[in-house]
């Protein structure tokens, strides 16, 4: 692992990990966005795993939280922390996972936004998904981008902010 972004990422979690007594290491991986296929201008992306094997069930799910809040909130205080006071080309995005959890939910993500896309398509209404944290509005954006026929955007102020589908007129 030469990429000191992905140091910097492993170091900050490692550390959280150490100071909450949770006694894991951390693997990094560079991974390829769906945005960065297409575009250079996305910073590099990272995932974060966490090694679960020396935790117990009940340190996974404290770690997740309900909903992946708990999962959600140390990656948000990752992208916040690691990157402040970087330059745009230092910057890179890191997204925590723990236990398959990043995994699964990208693949029910996707089945929402297919099913959303086909709602739309096929009744030419909105559709609107509920309950969706902002990276995931932001992966079910992505997702949806190169459906020429579909837009998307969102409506709503937290918590109650939404993704809408729609035929483009």
């Amino acid at each position: 692992m030469t990429d000191s972004r992905m140091q910097r990422g492993q170091k900050w979690l490692e550390e959280l990990l150490r100071l909450t007594k949770t006694p894991a290491s951390v693997q990094v991986e560079k991974h390829a966005t769906l945005a960065e296929q297409d575009d250079d201008s996305e910073p590099d992306s990272y995932w974060l795993t966490i090694d679960e094997t020396n935790l117990t069930p009940a340190q996974i799910q404290a770690l997740i939280g309900v909903d992946g809040s708990a999962l959600d909130a140390i990656q948000y205080l990752a992208n916040t922390t690691v990157n402040l006071g970087r330059t745009p080309d230092e910057q890179a995005a890191y997204t925590v996972e723990l236990a398959g959890y990043r995994v699964q939910r990208q693949a029910e993500l996707l089945q929402m936004a297919q099913y959303a896309a086909e709602q739309a398509r096929l009744t030419g209404k909105e559709f609107e998904l509920k309950s969706l944290s902002a990276a995931e509005r932001r992966q079910v954006h992505t997702f949806l981008k190169d459906f020429t026929d579909l837009e998307t955007y969102s409506r709503g102020k937290e918590p109650d902010r939404r993704l809408v589908v729609v035929r483009r007129s």
